[in-house]
């Protein structure tokens, strides 16, 4: 458990820690401005039940040499580390550390950059074999508010629930949240850009 009164665990799983002002709101903004003139977007074609779709979002890969991502039938080669990510990544794996928080030594990141609330990410798990066997997630937002839902891979009742990330906020998802939950960005009625940068290591 953290040690810190800042960081709030979601009921539905332990393993999910949130800090909802990680970064504060004026810093987060100046860091979103920066993302979205040098980031190098892109929207790529991934296989899905045997088709190609065009994503609806825009990403980037980055990270150490080597740290290829494996996903949706598509091998992503990392970019060098863009310095200001490069800095949250140090920041965010310090920031657990001082908690004794479960981290990883957090060598990739996946940034997705979302135009409005009608662009999304489907339902999925970060358990790619390259992740390892726990993975551990770093997911830190800025933008737009938005719900990260989840659900249960197993079981009847299928519980699923609702975590909102604030601009600026920081969600864990330590061991046991891949085996155990998906999850996933719905469509909403919501205006404005959203940047979720999700830290991770690559075996």
């Amino acid at each position: 458990m953290p040690s810190s009164t800042r960081w709030q665990c979601v009921v539905a799983s332990p393993s999910l820690i949130l800090l909802p002002d990680f970064v504060a709101a004026a810093e987060a903004s100046a860091i979103q401005r920066v993302l979205e003139q040098e980031i190098a977007w892109s929207s790529p074609t991934l296989s899905l039940y045997g088709k190609r779709h065009v994503i609806p979002r825009s990403q980037c890969w980055m990270g150490d040499d080597g740290a290829s991502y494996h996903y949706s039938g598509r091998t992503l080669q990392p970019r060098p580390w863009h310095p200001l990510v490069e800095d949250l990544r140090n920041r965010v794996r310090s920031a657990l550390q001082a908690e004794n928080l479960p981290y990883a030594d957090f060598n990739s990141a996946l940034l997705n950059r979302y135009e409005s609330g009608e662009q999304r990410m489907g339902w999925h798990s970060d358990d790619e074999p390259e992740l390892g066997k726990n993975p551990i997630v770093a997911s830190l937002s800025m933008g737009s508010e938005r719900p990260l839902r989840f659900r249960e891979k197993t079981g009847g009742s299928h519980h699923a629930f609702n975590v909102w990330l604030p601009h600026g906020s920081l969600l864990l998802m330590g061991p046991g949240v891949q085996s155990r939950w998906q999850h996933a960005l719905a469509p909403r009625v919501i205006d404005g850009v959203r940047i979720n940068l999700t830290f991770r290591r690559i075996l």
